[in-house]
């Protein structure tokens, strides 16, 4: 046997098992992995607004605890705020639970011809008592599992803080430390790859915090008008999810403020829906245009399947963070490509009506002319 299939046989066989041992740490660290990219994301978000206030003489840790604050205060805003719509709307189902079932009873046995009797639900919950009985063991064992699950949840909310905090705050010592095991054009390449990646995380986390803010008080001023109760909280609602989960945020967002507005009056149900269909036209066509035209550039198609491999792979934090992902990946390949001219053929021809820009250039162009002509 020749020594090169040895040690081609050998290296073969390293291989798998290199290959395996590290699916395996793969598996056994997927958390502390997601935790650690929810923290770099934090801390390129974090990264601007940090260099701005060390510039004008903060020190960077201060300046980097003042910044975290205000996106946890921010966070503990929103979620309190979606607690309250709720908790409320949970009493008041509990409340009116009767009047809802005899109304569906109604509906049933006239529309659709089904005898149903609900008086005994209906008694029951007069009398508050559930329909589905729980023994008192699974009630605590429901309590400790909920318990468990919450101080789980805390302590990887902590661990991302602290974690966004020391990247944010020893960020240039970190770069110098990387840095300095690099030769100088691999350095140059790291930092740009850092800029760029801040440049767009940051871009992205910024127009969407202006047009959910835009989106929140637009809807809370118009729900308050039409006397929809917890206004505010919906409003705040409305923004942070249209804009923070792609793709399908915008959706998941109607559905509360719709619902909410149809326990009380349907008119106004159809009202709150037609109002956010509007907004939402307004926002794709004229104000998000102008806010993201600096910050994103990602192909909706592209965004729609990086928000699926994103969900995938690392759930719903995954999917939060696939847009800035493919803007960074696609701002690196842009910056370290040439882009090359593209050949005269059938199928990668635009016409003017596919291409607004070349006709917004094009009636421009005209009407330049025009005015030159006229002197």
């Amino acid at each position: 046997m020749p020594r090169w299939l040895r040690r081609a046989i050998a290296l073969f066989f390293g291989g798998v098992v290199a290959l395996v041992a590290a699916f395996w740490l793969l598996t056994k660290l997927r958390t502390l992995i997601g935790m650690v990219l929810v923290a770099l994301f934090l801390s390129l978000a974090m990264e601007p607004a940090v260099d701005r206030l060390a510039r004008r003489g903060w020190r960077r840790g201060t300046a980097t605890l003042l910044v975290l604050t205000v996106v946890v205060v921010l966070s503990l805003g929103f979620l309190a705020a979606f607690g309250s719509v709720v908790v409320g709307q949970t009493s008041e189902l509990f409340d009116h639970a009767p009047r809802y079932v005899r109304e569906l009873e109604r509906f049933v046995n006239d529309d659709l011809g089904i005898d149903w009797n609900a008086s005994g639900l209906v008694r029951d919950l007069r009398h508050g008592r559930a329909p589905i009985h729980a023994s008192s063991g699974d009630i605590a064992q429901g309590a400790i599992d909920a318990t468990l699950t919450a101080l789980g949840f805390l302590l990887q909310l902590a661990t991302v803080l602290v974690f966004a905090f020391y990247m944010t705050a020893d960020g240039p010592r970190m770069r110098r430390a990387i840095c300095s095991r690099l030769p100088a054009h691999r350095q140059e390449m790291v930092l740009d790859t850092w800029e760029i990646a801040i440049d767009k995380t940051g871009g992205y986390l910024y127009s969407r915090g202006i047009q959910a803010l835009v989106s929140a008080m637009a809807t809370w001023l118009f729900l308050f008008a039409l006397g929809v109760p917890y206004s505010l909280a919906l409003g705040i609602w409305v923004g942070v999810v249209s804009q923070f989960i792609p793709t399908i945020g915008t959706y998941i967002a109607m559905v509360l403020p719709v619902l909410v507005a149809l326990v009380y009056d349907p008119v106004d149900a159809l009202w709150v829906l037609l109002f956010l269909i509007a907004y939402q036209q307004f926002e794709n066509y004229l104000l998000g245009p102008r806010i993201t035209k600096h910050t994103m550039d990602v192909h909706p198609a592209l965004a729609i399947g990086t928000v699926f491999a994103g969900g995938l792979l690392f759930g719903g934090i995954g999917a939060l963070l696939a847009l800035p992902a493919t803007a960074i990946i696609q701002a690196l390949i842009s910056a370290h490509t040439v882009e090359r001219e593209v050949i005269d053929a059938p199928l990668t021809e635009e016409t003017d009506a596919d291409h607004p820009k070349r006709l917004r250039q094009l009636l421009r162009w005209l009407r330049r002319e025009k005015e030159s002509s006229a002197v």
